[in-house]
């Protein structure tokens, strides 16, 4: 800016001020957004043995995936199938978001709440424990990572999945102090009988196992969801046995325990103490 004796000054722009404020502001914004969007990626970690073979651009071969999603679902088969020592853990997943415990890092924990095991005598069946909570914004990837891993040809899967009794929508209430009980829902390629009658509308399949069944119905992949519905919220040893039937038409690649130790049951069964509260 020029004055009346041609001197020329500089001149403080509020506007232009802010502008560069606003461009900082939205920088930062992206960065933190990007930074965000790195921790909730979900990770795939595999044993040496398997990283190698999936980095040769082979897939894993495998003809049945049992997934079991929730407490009760997987300690189902912590307490009837993985107590023998014929399995192997050969990976684990991690998951970070907003319900995680574990703010940073991988700690025992979230190795923990999801971990494949292959069995030793047969390495085409694969078993996957989830007990963590996995946002909707991480179902596609989770489902997307763990299935590009697996060859599809004659692939069959079995998904087990907790829910509570609360949730379940039906005009016979009688039909609810029968839990628990199980419902199930299957892809078109699946050709076998169901172990249970199919869920009734208007419920619906929601989480993890609709994110598995949804990719499942488009690539055409054998698939089938039993869900369990209970009125226990905690691990409970009765909700456990409901799924029993589930793994019956498996038998040929999956042994049960038919009568598993009160030492096992003890491990994976929290006692609650049942209070009344009426006279407090």
């Amino acid at each position: 800016m020029a004055t009346f004796f041609g001197e020329v000054l500089s001149v403080y722009s509020r506007a232009v001020d802010e502008d560069e404020e606003e461009l900082d502001e939205n920088e930062e914004d992206e960065e933190i957004r990007r930074q965000l969007e790195e921790k909730r990626e979900v990770n795939l970690h595999w044993s040496p043995e398997v990283s190698e073979s999936l980095k040769s651009g082979n897939k894993l071969q495998c003809s049945d995936f049992i997934l079991a999603v929730g407490h009760n679902a997987a300690r189902f088969l912590s307490v009837y199938v993985l107590t023998s020592e014929n399995w192997d853990a050969v990976g684990h997943a991690s998951v970070w978001n907003e319900r995680s415990r574990a703010a940073t890092g991988i700690t025992s924990e979230e190795e923990t709440a999801c971990v494949f095991y292959r069995k030793k005598d047969n390495p085409s069946v694969l078993i996957c424990q989830v007990t963590c909570y996995i946002a909707e914004d991480q179902l596609f990837q989770w489902t997307e990572k763990v299935f590009d891993c697996l060859q599809h040809r004659e692939l069959n899967v079995t998904v087990l999945s907790d829910s509570s009794v609360a949730e379940y929508k039906t005009a016979d209430y009688l039909c609810c102090s029968s839990a628990p009980f199980l419902r199930s829902l299957h892809t078109g390629a699946f050709s076998g009988q169901p172990v249970c009658q199919s869920l009734e509308q208007p419920n619906i399949v929601t989480g993890l196992p609709a994110a598995v069944l949804n990719h499942c119905e488009v690539h055409r992949i054998a698939t089938v969801v039993y869900q369990c519905y209970s009125d226990v919220t905690g691990p409970d040893s009765v909700t456990m046995e409901t799924y029993k039937p589930a793994l019956t038409k498996l038998s040929k690649s999956i042994q049960l325990d038919p009568a598993p130790s009160t030492d096992v049951l003890r491990k994976f069964v929290r006692t609650t103490n049942i209070q009344s509260n009426l006279y407090i």
